[in-house]
């Protein structure tokens, strides 16, 4: 970095950050000046003070996070499945309760609250896994993508980016014996009946506002059967054009019933249908994978993301990371059973430490990394995640005097982040060069918390 120049032009604004994390460095940078205009850093520089007119930032700043995997109507179940025992199969029922009650405005509402309280924990970018197409029965709205739209305006509500993750959703699941099975149910509202209407559907929706993009997803081998996968491949233009996500080998039955339907394991699957050469998709949870999957998934350039929290709140289980050395790993909250990033960086090291017995796996400065520049770009916004000149303007400023941070070494200041901060240390937040957050108030929607419960308690009631 250099010393900033003396003046601005006109419609830039000037930060001075105390400390910042800047280039792909683990160690914090004192005294950092971050110009701002249009949206996007013009210019970063160092100054042993602020300069004149700077807006002063004390604390630690770092690049905006991002969520690369959420389900948002899931927030509404925090605390209420699983305590009384169950498995991942049981929590699924309640969660499909939730989804039978929802319509667009409810959506609305509800993913408004998700969304405030993930830009309250830093993140700027969401990915949202969309599977909640239609209506009661799976008869379509008039307009076939006003669950999408709903939770694009939930987001420009809450002054974050998303990335709808539209889920191809057509069986309701496997059976052991290797049987598709139909949708029932809640599940009804998922489908669209066989590839091509959904491909239909999601070509025909144009979201709202530049903070908004749209990506493919397949739900799993589960729900959507081998040939459809094979048809979906086909359709891929360009992966950095247009993201694919998939859930992968999150469950052991998943896995017993993929083999007994095809012969083969999901990633395998996945890679004979062409759709890991072709769309070298983000594979979410990856938890139980063989030696062969893990190598297709490597040659494929394939990005994994691991939501740790959930898959210990799920009891899924621990993805064997020393298997995929070299793979790039994200970061998503997926259930939310808690939104907070930080905590998601924490539990893959933990998982990891647990599942081997041995300590450091993973660098903090990587796990801090998964949520900036490569969280960004399985999202399909590969200029977002780093202070750095044309980037867009997200900054996350944390509270260097929480108790969680103090004593905090800025030349370890990734390790530092990582082994102990949370949400609730972030103090101000900017997407795209926009004040989101001050001092741990949402600057749109100050209640919303009171709003949040409101939602969640109209949906669970009775």
């Amino acid at each position: 970095m250099t010393e900033p120049a003396g003046g601005v032009e006109a419609g830039t604004r000037r930060y001075w950050c105390a400390w910042a994390l800047t280039g792909d460095g683990a160690s914090a940078v004192p005294g950092t000046v971050v110009e701002v205009a249009g949206g996007r850093i013009t210019a970063v520089g160092a100054a042993a003070e602020p300069p004149p007119g700077a807006e002063r930032l004390p604390g630690l700043a770092i690049p905006g996070l991002a969520n690369a995997h959420s389900h948002a109507f899931h927030r509404a179940l925090r605390g209420r499945t699983g305590e009384r025992g169950g498995s991942f199969w049981t929590w699924r029922d309640r969660m499909y309760q939730v989804a039978d009650r929802l319509d667009p405005d409810s959506y609305r509402r509800l993913a408004r609250g998700v969304y405030a309280e993930m830009a309250l924990a830093g993140i700027t970018c969401v990915g949202e896994f969309h599977y909640l197409h239609h209506g009661p029965g799976g008869v379509p709205y008039q307009d076939r993508n006003a669950m999408g739209a709903a939770l694009v305006a939930a987001a420009a509500d809450a002054g974050v980016r998303i990335t709808l993750l539209d889920t191809c959703y057509l069986s309701g699941g496997l059976a052991a014996d290797g049987r598709h099975l139909p949708l029932t149910g809640p599940q009804l509202r998922f489908g669209d009946g066989d590839v091509d209407a959904w491909a239909r559907r999601v070509a025909d929706f144009r979201p709202h506002g530049g903070h908004a993009r749209t990506g493919a997803a397949v739900h799993s081998v589960r729900a959507v059967p081998a040939d459809a996968i094979r048809r979906l491949a086909d359709t891929v233009r360009s992966p950095d054009e247009r993201p694919v996500h998939v859930h992968l080998s999150e469950q052991p039955a998943e896995n017993a019933a993929c083999r007994a339907a095809y012969g083969r394991t999901p990633a395998q699957l996945l890679a004979d249908a062409g759709l890991l050469e072709r769309a070298r998709p983000t594979l979410v949870h990856a938890t139980h994978l063989t030696a062969e999957d893990a190598a297709l998934i490597t040659g494929a350039a394939a990005r994994v993301c691991l939501c740790p929290t959930t898959e210990a709140d799920l009891a899924d289980g621990c993805p064997p990371l020393d298997l995929l050395d070299g793979t790039e790993l994200v970061l998503g909250s997926d259930g939310h059973s808690t939104i907070d990033m930080f905590a998601e960086a924490r539990g893959v090291e933990a998982h990891e430490r647990l599942r081997t017995g041995r300590r450091g796996h993973v660098p903090a400065g990587r796990l801090l990394g998964a949520l900036h520049r490569p969280g960004h770009a399985a999202l399909g916004w590969p200029d977002a995640g780093a202070i750095a000149p044309g980037a867009r303007a997200d900054l996350v400023v944390l509270d260097l005097d929480s108790v969680r941070l103090a004593g905090l070494d800025p030349a370890r200041a990734a390790d530092g982040v990582v082994a102990a901060a949370t949400a609730a240390d972030v103090r101000h937040v900017m997407a795209d060069g926009r004040w989101i957050v001050r001092d741990g108030r949402h600057q749109a929607i100050p209640d919303a918390g009171a709003r949040l419960d409101a939602e969640i308690r109209a949906l669970t009631s009775g």
